[in-house]
């Protein structure tokens, strides 16, 4: 006989409502009486993984420095919304900022909601941060963030391989003086592309000159700010720079410009993410081009399989990139 609310209402001697909430992990209910409910209802065998029909996209903010003022994550949430939606899946985004005074109780309703699947957006976690999600009773996909711990699932930008792409055609172009415009919050994307940038010199046997290596904010304007300030010291500059990401290249290249510098005739910059306004900057940027809504997708068609116990292994799944060529590399070999 199908178990109800009624039933655990009987057994637990809380209201029909308190049980609704709780199970809904709604505001209100105290903290044990909502542990105790939900103990009776797992052994009852009112919440399995069958019942799972909602997906919640979480978005972790540390500290909000690479989430924030880009289009690059509601592209990847689009993503999210419309395979969710083929699936029969109710989506729900939540905000998880590391910042908040209640984030330890938000975390807590957010592991204990065996009613749901977490995608977990996690740019911006360090691996400090992920202990509190490994006692998680829910299902949870990581997406653009994974450790050695091999713990999750992950959905993942080929980071390391596309900035070698990105760096190797710095060098086909003739460029040997190429430097790197390093974001200043160390995500682990970050420093995937610093790797991929290092091998990509290594392997032409071209020296990684420290002096090259610029420290940037993640943000447009803090990029801006940042590269107006080095550029007041009068540094030696390379021919060329990879930025982490696209915000920063495009900060770097506001700065240079009104400095003097001709990009890309002084300087040649490549970007990473190709957000819509790479397309109608001046010069327009080459980037490298993450499909994001594709990855969106991706993630909630692996938490469907997890949900329906398709395979036990954990899957890290690196999704390839595409390069894009247009006007803000020079090619030195003409020169």
């Amino acid at each position: 006989m199908k178990v109800s609310i009624k039933k655990i209402s009987e057994i637990t001697g809380y209201s029909p409502a308190t049980i609704s909430n709780a199970l809904n992990n709604k505001r209100g209910v105290n903290k044990n009486t909502s542990a105790e409910i939900f103990k009776v209802a797992q052994e009852l065998g009112y919440i399995s993984e069958n019942r799972i029909t909602k997906i919640k996209f979480v978005i972790y903010r540390k500290n909000g420095l690479v989430i924030d003022d880009t289009p690059f994550f509601s592209l990847m949430l689009d993503g999210v919304e419309r395979e969710c939606r083929n699936l029969g899946y109710e989506m729900s985004v939540c905000n998880l900022d590391y910042r908040s005074d209640d984030y330890e109780e938000q975390l807590k309703w957010l592991l204990t909601d065996t009613s749901s699947a977490i995608i977990l957006l996690g740019t911006e976690l360090l691996d400090d941060d992920i202990a509190p999600y490994k006692t998680s009773k829910s299902h949870i996909l990581c997406l653009d963030y994974s450790n050695s711990d091999m713990d999750f699932d992950c959905v993942l930008i080929n980071n390391s391989d596309s900035a070698k792409m990105a760096t190797e055609h710095l060098i086909d172009r003739g460029h040997r003086e190429i430097g790197y415009l390093r974001g200043s919050f160390r995500i682990k994307p970050f420093r995937s592309r610093a790797v991929g940038y290092a091998r990509a010199l290594q392997l032409k046997d071209i020296p990684l000159n420290r002096q090259y290596t610029v420290t940037l904010s993640p943000k447009m304007e803090g990029a801006y700010s940042d590269m107006k300030e080095y550029l007041k010291k009068k540094p030696k500059l390379p021919t060329a720079f990879f930025a982490d990401n696209d915000m920063i290249a495009l900060g770097a290249v506001k700065a240079l410009q009104e400095s003097g510098y001709r990009i890309p005739e002084d300087i040649s910059i490549i970007g990473f993410d190709d957000l819509p306004f790479s397309e109608i900057s001046s010069p327009r940027l080459t980037t490298i081009r993450v499909n994001k809504q594709e990855i969106g997708e991706l993630a909630v068609r692996r938490i469907h399989e997890i949900i329906k116990g398709v395979g036990k292994s954990k899957l890290k799944i690196n999704v390839c990139t595409e390069f894009i060529e247009r006007d803000s590399v020079c090619d030195c070999r003409q020169n």
